[in-house]
């Protein structure tokens, strides 16, 4: 347990730096670190993820994409699990963002187990936070348009986890009725 505690602290620590000018895009534009932790915490509590690697990778999951981390840094401080990890749940910013999304879909049966728990609980944390703290300026129909490809995301990444699966489906499920109750307001 003391390793995973030092890891984790490392990795917090680290991504904190990393992503300490980002801000998320909701309205009181929270601190980027707070998605992070809030990943790190879904694997924690709801899956029991107790894997030092798997939960550093998780806080780490977006420094190769968002920050000018390089795989080297990772592989560096971490070791060569956690950066595969990474890697595994990381887009490639050089393709169009359509493509990237699209990727995500084909690619989400085939990545590892542990990925597979990353990138769930990523899921989950972005769904809930469109929900109850959207982005700014996103119309309902994008809002939609994200509910349902997140939903073919995880279809790919079903199988890993009852438990998070379970908060995606009941999120999901008062996404639709929360964003249907939007629509008709006028």
């Amino acid at each position: 347990m003391d390793q995973t505690i030092e890891i984790l602290l490392k990795a917090l620590t680290f991504a904190a730096q990393k992503h300490r000018d980002q801000r998320r895009r909701d309205q009181p534009q929270s601190p980027y670190i707070n998605h992070l932790l809030e990943v790190a915490r879904l694997l924690w509590e709801v899956s029991s993820v107790r894997d030092a690697a798997t939960l550093a990778a998780a806080v780490l999951h977006d420094t190769l994409e968002d920050t000018n981390t390089t795989p080297d840094e990772i592989r560096d401080i971490f070791g060569e699990e956690v950066l595969g990890l990474v890697q595994e749940v990381t887009d490639d910013r050089s393709l169009p963002k359509q493509r990237r999304k699209q990727l995500q879909i084909e690619h989400a049966p085939h990545i590892s187990a542990k990925a597979k728990l990353i990138k769930l609980a990523d899921k989950i944390s972005n769904v809930h936070d469109l929900l109850y703290s959207p982005p700014h300026r996103w119309s309902l129909l994008r809002k939609q348009q994200y509910l349902l490809w997140s939903e073919k995301v995880v279809a790919g990444l079903r199988g890993s986890n009852p438990a998070l699966e379970q908060r995606y489906d009941e999120l999901l499920a008062d996404g639709k009725k929360l964003l249907d109750t939007e629509k008709e307001t006028p």
